[in-house]
């Protein structure tokens, strides 16, 4: 029995939940291996090679593979668990977070000193999402 999800609607927004965390598991332990120095230089060496060490879906390795955070999200990964990869590339939250809207880094810094993003268009629609990634089994 799937539970009711009424914040489901907010356009352009994942919420990290249940459902979410399972769907994520080992991407998100795979994220949290990078902890540790042995395997950020293993990961570094060959990216495929470690991934496919993890039981992860084919979605979830080709979304770290090209750095789509956004992919990573819709497929149970957590930005706080994301962040170990930024973090590995020697990137920062700024850098990922420009990279997931789109902007350069000067441009997003420039829009959350500014006051961020106008609440226009990212209210809750009362519409039921469509999935926007299948996952291949």
């Amino acid at each position: 029995m799937a539970l009711e999800k009424p914040y489901a609607d907010i356009p352009g927004t994942t919420i990290f939940d249940a459902s979410q965390s399972r769907k994520g598991y080992h991407l998100n332990m795979f994220c949290m291996s990078l902890m540790k120095a042995p395997n950020r230089e293993r990961f570094k060496a060959n990216e495929r090679a470690y991934l496919d060490e993890w039981p992860m879906s084919e979605a979830q390795k080709q979304a770290v593979l090209a750095r789509n955070y956004n992919d990573m999200i819709e497929l149970g990964g957590n930005i706080y668990f994301l962040a170990k990869i930024f973090s590995t590339d020697g990137q920062s939250f700024q850098y990922a977070a420009a990279l997931m809207t789109g902007m350069s880094q000067e441009e997003y810094a420039r829009m959350m000193l500014e006051g961020g993003r106008s609440p226009e268009g990212n209210r809750r629609t009362g519409e039921k999402p469509e999935e926007k990634i299948e996952e291949k089994k």
